[in-house]
């Protein structure tokens, strides 16, 4: 009985928080469905009864909507894709061989990671603008990569770590070589790693607002969360219109969303069934 009750109690208050963290996104779905009068209104509206999608068809009219959500598009799949590969490399290197200087590139990993963003504006604009790569996909693309390696580096190696090394030699027994044992037995089982990694990497580039501000200073040339800063300031100017704005963040939130249901299942199954499989 006391088991019972404390598995109920832990389930209530795991609901409570769930409610409470989801509360916000509600809210912000909720909101974009009502008209300005009503979100103004002393009386919060819990559900949006009568409400519409002409805020959102408001946001969408804004011209430049379209453009800064393919230059998002674009510099998130390049920064997922390049960083997905290089952290594999990476992490297959300082997990699978001895070498001189492994530890050395370790510690780098670390410290790399260890720096904050701003410290290094001035070197990545100057380094960017010397390239003549301002207010461009590539430009922007190199610096998030720069940015998130290392941290996929440190978490792909411990799902190619938890990965016995025992498994290749036993393929390699039987006759395949290295790079084909690890290819076809290693590698598999480290898709929940890589889905891992490339989610992460698909949240920093995505929402990444500071660099894309330093890197691209052309209002011909934006991602998604400089569009929203730029389209809160412009509905601002006639008073701000919290529906419009919160329509325009859903917006900025969809992609995201519909990210996570696609790489959900692979994502799940890895994490219960672990990385080795018997």
């Amino acid at each position: 009985m006391r088991a019972r009750t404390a598995r109920t109690l832990l389930g209530a208050l795991a609901i409570v928080i769930a409610l409470v963290w989801v509360f916000p996104v509600y809210w912000m779905v909720n909101s974009s469905l009502l008209p300005n009068v009503t979100l103004q209104s002393f009386v919060p509206t819990f559900v949006p009864f009568g409400g519409s999608f002409a805020n959102f068809a408001s946001a969408l009219a804004d011209g430049e909507f379209f453009a800064a959500l393919g230059m998002s598009v674009s510099i998130t799949l390049i920064a997922v894709f390049f960083c997905i590969i290089f952290a594999f490399l990476g992490a297959v290197a300082i997990s699978r061989f001895r070498f001189r200087g492994r530890t050395s590139f370790i510690i780098a990993v670390l410290v790399v990671q260890m720096l904050p963003a701003e410290g290094l504006f001035i070197a990545q604009y100057k380094m960017v603008a010397g390239a003549g790569l301002l207010d461009s996909v590539i430009g922007v693309s190199i610096i998030y990569i720069a940015a998130v390696v290392p941290f996929t580096i440190w978490m792909l190696r411990g799902f190619v770590a938890g990965v016995p090394a025992d498994l290749e030699e036993a393929a390699m027994v039987d006759g395949l070589s290295r790079f084909g044992a690890f290819m076809r037995i290693t590698f598999p089982l480290l898709a929940p790693g890589l889905v891992a990694s490339g989610v992460y990497a698909f949240l920093q580039a995505w929402n990444e607002f500071t660099v894309a501000l330093v890197l691209l200073p052309s209002e011909s040339a934006q991602t998604l969360p400089l569009w929203l800063r730029g389209f809160v300031q412009a509905s601002a100017t006639r008073a701000t219109d919290w529906g419009q704005v919160m329509a325009a963040s859903t917006l900025v939130a969809v992609p995201v969303i519909v990210f996570f249901l696609i790489v959900q299942g692979r994502l799940t199954s890895g994490l219960v069934s672990g990385a080795v499989k018997g």
